[in-house]
């Protein structure tokens, strides 16, 4: 064959894909912008008349339903026939099968959570392994910010068999702190003042009332459960003010025979 005919096919053939390869660019960058838009405009409708939570993964599910279909059509405009694309799907046999089965498990737990409604977008959750605020409940995995603000992904099967603690749901919680009594101390005095100077802490709910009881005793003497109730957000707040309080109460009390000292569990 000639060389400058070889030459001209070759020089042919890369223009046709390098055409091929820009244009499967555009189609890519075009669908990805027209796909933000729908989605935006589905968030828009939905807005106002449905939560966050159901809203959030409606638009998650279009946007991959959207991606699935934009994937075939640029494969399509290479030539590959979807037929052709379902028959090499189909060839993966047992290793696709088995890969596919988590990510439809996570799916199908997705719309479970969003239907039995266990928790919503902005709930404090505990589940999975992990403790922290609900950001998203998306199409396979439920976005949680943890405690300490590490944004944490977990897999909604793996957060739905998991027993899911829920600390948003309930008015209030209860916090609990422990204080050591030493043997000779008089208990009724202190319990006495830890309950009165419980009450004024700040976001310390008046209904139930703080408990403050003997909980055991150690060879130290008594050890009182001290237990004011709070809402969630107001936990920790709670918490280092009780361990506060326990320590002030312990420097007004004659020491040692009533003297109390901070043991926490």
């Amino acid at each position: 064959m000639n060389p400058d005919t070889i030459l001209g096919t070759i020089q042919t053939t890369i223009t046709e894909i390098g055409l091929k390869i820009v244009g499967a660019l555009i189609l890519w960058l075009v669908g990805r912008w027209l796909i933000s838009i729908a989605s935006a405009v589905v968030a828009r409708a939905l807005k106002n008349k449905v939560e966050p939570t159901v809203t959030s993964y409606i638009v998650n599910t279009v946007a991959v339903l959207l991606n699935i279909t934009l994937i075939v059509a640029i494969l399509g405009y290479f030539g590959v026939q979807t037929t052709t694309f379902a028959a090499l799907l189909a060839a993966g046999g047992l290793a696709i099968g088995t890969a596919w089965s988590g990510l439809l498990a996570n799916f199908a737990a997705g719309a479970f959570l969003v239907v039995l409604r266990p928790f919503k977008v902005g709930d404090m959750i505990s589940g999975g392994g992990v403790t922290g605020t609900v950001e998203e409940i998306g199409m396979f995995v439920t976005t949680v910010n943890t405690v300490d603000n590490i944004r944490t992904f977990v897999g909604n099967n793996k957060l739905l068999s998991d027993n899911i603690q829920n600390y948003t749901t309930n008015p209030w919680r209860r916090v609990d702190c422990t204080a050591q009594i030493a043997g000779g101390a008089d208990h009724r005095q202190a319990i006495q003042m830890l309950k009165e100077r419980l009450a004024k802490i700040p976001n310390v709910v008046p209904s139930p009332a703080a408990d403050v009881e003997i909980l055991t005793f150690t060879p130290y003497g008594p050890v009182l459960a001290v237990r004011p109730y709070c809402a969630n957000e107001h936990y920790w707040q709670v918490y280092f003010d009780t361990n506060r309080t326990i320590r002030e109460v312990a420097d007004t009390l004659p020491a040692p025979t009533t003297g109390i000292t901070v043991r926490n569990a």
